[in-house]
């Protein structure tokens, strides 16, 4: 049971730095699915992005994660679809949200 609590890979603290939350949400799907969205505005861009915004954007579906978007440091940004990590070219944090919103629509159809 501790298994399923316990974070697994990086954690990134934003507390000692001058980052400013966007957003912080959660849109519950349906009785087994739901979007969890993370955007902060950080001083200057994290390894591997060249741009000033950290984001982890979930689709969670039966307790896995079906979509994940994330810009972890050292990594860049890129998007996670089931088990295939694929490289996600960042414009704005408007298209970000659009092409999240967009691979979740097509999932769920």
């Amino acid at each position: 049971m501790l298994s399923i609590l316990t974070t697994r890979g990086a954690v990134v603290i934003l507390s000692n730095m001058n980052a400013t939350l966007l957003l912080n949400g959660r849109h519950i799907l349906s009785d087994n699915a739901f979007v969890e969205m993370v955007v902060w505005r950080v001083p200057s861009p994290l390894s591997g992005s060249a741009h000033s915004f950290k984001y982890r954007l979930a689709f969670i579906v039966g307790g896995l994660c079906a979509l994940r978007y994330d810009n972890e440091a050292g990594n860049g940004d890129h998007k996670h679809i089931g088990e295939k990590e694929l490289p996600y070219r960042f414009t704005t944090p408007q298209d970000l949200l659009d092409d999240f919103w967009k691979d979740v629509d097509e999932w769920r159809s």
